[in-house]
């Protein structure tokens, strides 16, 4: 019988690179107490304006129908009641914000992903394990100035902001000098 041959063990090093955080995940990070963040969601004037809004009871609607991943986490995991939300105009001849809006309670299942009469139905959706949720939003303040988009596109602070970068999100992150800015620019 043949001698076993001595093998040398292989020592293998996990070398684990840090994951470099991505732009937006501080929406997700763990908050200051008393700390508010700020969001932008979109809509298409003539589906539901800010008027309109304005026009509901106590100026407060839920905000459904969104079935974007990324979207549904930033409601889901990381508004909270209480953080500010520009509201903005899509799909118009001057996109814009045109006001300002308030969480006023956190994502909870969005009731339009299991009615078939609906636009939003998703018959994949469980009420046990829901896939879809909304939120409460109540209107703060219109603008008497728009910042529409060619204006927003224009600032080179604004350059790297959620709307401009991953544009096509219903519900996306506004860092703090972002909303400082576009509220600056509100006030003409």
């Amino acid at each position: 019988m043949p001698a076993k041959k001595k093998t040398a063990k292989k020592t293998s090093k996990k070398t684990t690179k840090k994951k470099s955080a991505g732009p937006w995940d501080a929406a997700f990070a763990p908050r200051a107490p008393g700390e508010a963040r700020y969001w932008l969601v979109k809509s298409e004037p003539e589906v539901f304006s800010f008027d309109d809004l304005l026009h509901k009871h106590n100026k407060t609607t839920h905000w459904n129908g969104i079935r974007n991943f990324a979207a549904r986490n930033f409601m889901r995991d990381a508004m909270r009641v209480g953080d500010r939300v520009f509201y903005y105009h899509s799909g118009s001849d001057a996109p814009s914000i045109v006001g300002i809006c308030e969480v006023v309670r956190e994502a909870y299942p969005d009731d339009s992903a299991f009615d078939s009469a609906s636009e939003g139905y998703d018959p994949k959706s469980d009420r046990s394990k829901p896939t879809w949720y909304m939120v409460d939003l109540r209107a703060v303040a219109q603008f008497t100035h728009p910042v529409t988009l060619a204006q927003i596109k224009e600032r080179k602070d604004l350059k790297d902001m959620a709307l401009l970068r991953i544009g096509r999100l219903s519900v996306s992150p506004v860092r703090p000098s972002e909303w400082a800015a576009i509220t600056r620019m509100a006030e003409g």
